[in-house]
Order: C-alpha cells, then structure tokens, then sequence
C-alpha cells in the first residue's frame, strides 16, 4: 500500500445513514453524521462524528438573521422569515426582497450575492421558457444579503464589504453564532452566495436550534423562531420540505443548508442535526423522516418528507431508504 509522507492515519469512515435500492438490489450507499438530543438538551443518539466541525452552509441562517436584528435592524413577520431563508425564487419571494431593498433606500445593484435562476425546479423552468436573465433577486440567499445590507446602512456601517469578515456586521454574527452553539467558531470560509461561512459542529447546531425555540419570548432568537414558523412559505418554498415540516409539526423550526446538512428542533427542546457525508441532498429526505421517528414526531408529513422514489424507464422502480 502507498503510503504519501507525512500522511496520517484514515479517520474510520461514518456509518450508512442511507441506501439507494433499485430493483430490490442495493446499489449505492450514502455515509453521514447524525445527532439528536434529548428535551433537557443532552445527547441522546450520535452517529459518527458529531462533535468535528462542519459548514453548516445554510443552516446557519437563523442565527445570521438574528445578528442583523441584533445590530438594530427591526424586522418581523414575513421580512425576518425571508431574511433567515433560502428562498426558492418564486414571484412573492422575489417582489418581498425587492420591496425590502426599496424600503431601506437600496437597489439590487447593492446586493453582491451573485446572479442565478431560482432554486424551485417548476420557477426556474418557467423562467428559462420565458428567456428571462438570471437575477440577484432570484438567487436564494438574498434575502438574507438584503436584511445584511439594511442593518449595515442603519447603522452607518460601510455597504461595499458588508461580507468581509471583518465587517462589523459579520463580526457580531461570528459571536452570535458562537453564543447560540456554546461553542467557539473552529473556521471561516465562503458560503455559496459570498457571504462568511462558519464552521460548528453538529452537536452545537442542534444545540443552537434548540436554544431558538426554548429561547423567552420576545428575545432575538425567539423572534426568529417564531417568525419562521409563522411563516414557512417565505424561509423555503411552496414545495419544500422546511415548509411542510414547519407547517404540519406543531412549533418545530427547520432549516436545510446545501451539501446535504439539515436542524430541526422541536418545542419541547428535543433537536436534531445531521450531514450526509458526500452532500448528495436525494438521501436527505429519508435521513431527516427517520431521525425525526426516532426523535417521537408521529406525523404523515414524515412520508411526504421520507420519499426518495429511483425511476427507470418512466416509472418507479426503488427508492432510496433510511438505514438505521
């Protein structure tokens, strides 16, 4: 065996949390992390690693909306849910970020996340048929860019490097971040939009989430929270599943990030975080069902959310199955 010098031992490999079954034949695997803890916020299921840092990507957006309100940016109902989004580009999510960008003396030419279709398969047909361009409206994470650029300008902070992380803004949600998780940032990187991207581990995400819906009335990551779940529509999509589950389990709070990460955190403070190890979203569904089977939640949603069908020639053929 080859062995590159100063090469360190492998890191065991993360179990299967996911099989693609074609025919009845088991043709591939998808390996993962997994958490899930307990009401009184201990741990009560790891699989893998759950304490390594990761890029949460989009998963981190509740607590980046709660550092733009933190800097003094007083939004609520649909605005804070679109500021904590990843939007799938349909027409009210586009025409509430334009409204918000006029509403603070901004354009979209403020915006630097960068030009793209929408992220619903059905919205970015319809654009495509139509010849339309891709738009920074579209994109779907301007909504959080446009509640970044607004708290930046009411608080007289510069708007051409409101993504630096140096900014004062991203300095304050670098330690939002760390107070939500309980635990220090372990890196720094780029998100997909521009914006900084912050590493935690599973285990303090969930902990963040739990900490949002437990979190008093009133206060800024409640707010969050409640906006969210107010208002699902506008933190996802019409045909997403952060929108099924926040609207058919009662007060749950969810949100996906790309690379296949997924938090979910129940009111009683039961909460969940998982990453598919290749970052392949089609496991992510039958993951995200069966750990919130295990985590009690009794609800035909899970099927909706579960379903991962394989097709051949047209027509179903297998599908793709939790496996634990």
């Amino acid at each position: 065996m080859l062995e590159l010098p100063g090469s360190a031992e492998p890191a065991a490999a993360p179990p299967v949390l996911a099989e693609v079954v074609r025919s009845g034949f088991v043709e591939g695997r998808h390996r993962g992390s997994l958490v899930l803890l307990a009401p009184d916020g201990t741990v009560e299921l790891a699989l893998g690693d759950v304490t390594t840092p990761v890029f949460p990507r989009s998963a981190n957006k509740p607590m980046q909306a709660a550092g733009v309100v933190r800097a003094g940016l007083d939004l609520s109902g649909e605005r804070l849910a679109l500021a904590a989004a990843s939007h799938s580009g349909e027409t009210f999510h586009r025409r509430l970020v334009a409204q918000m960008l006029a509403e603070h003396g901004l354009t979209p030419e403020h915006l630097k996340c960068p030009p793209d279709l929408p992220l619903d398969p059905q919205e970015r047909e319809a654009c495509l048929s139509s010849g339309a361009a891709r738009d920074r409206l579209a994109m779907n994470c301007s909504g959080k860019h446009t509640a970044m650029l607004a708290a930046s300008a009411r608080r007289g902070w510069p708007l051409d490097s409101y993504l630096d992380p140096g900014h004062p803004l991203q300095r304050l949600i670098h330690r939002v971040v760390e107070e939500s998780a309980g635990e220090p940032v372990a890196a720094v990187g780029t998100d997909g939009c521009g914006a900084p991207l912050l590493a935690i581990s599973l285990t303090g995400l969930a902990r963040a989430f739990r900490s949002y819906v437990l979190a008093d009335p009133g206060s800024v990551p409640r707010r969050v929270a409640d906006a969210m779940r107010a208002h699902p529509e506008y933190v996802a999509g019409t045909r997403r599943h952060d929108t099924w589950l926040m609207r058919e389990v009662p007060g749950a709070l969810s949100k996906t990030g790309a690379e296949a990460v997924q938090a979910v955190a129940l009111p009683d403070g039961r909460a969940l975080a998982l990453k598919v190890e290749d970052g392949a979203t089609r496991a992510l569904g039958p993951v995200l069902a069966r750990a919130l089977s295990l985590a009690g939640v009794d609800s035909p949603v899970l099927d909706r959310v579960g379903r991962a069908p394989l097709l051949g020639g047209g027509r179903e053929v297998g599908r793709i199955r939790a496996a634990f």
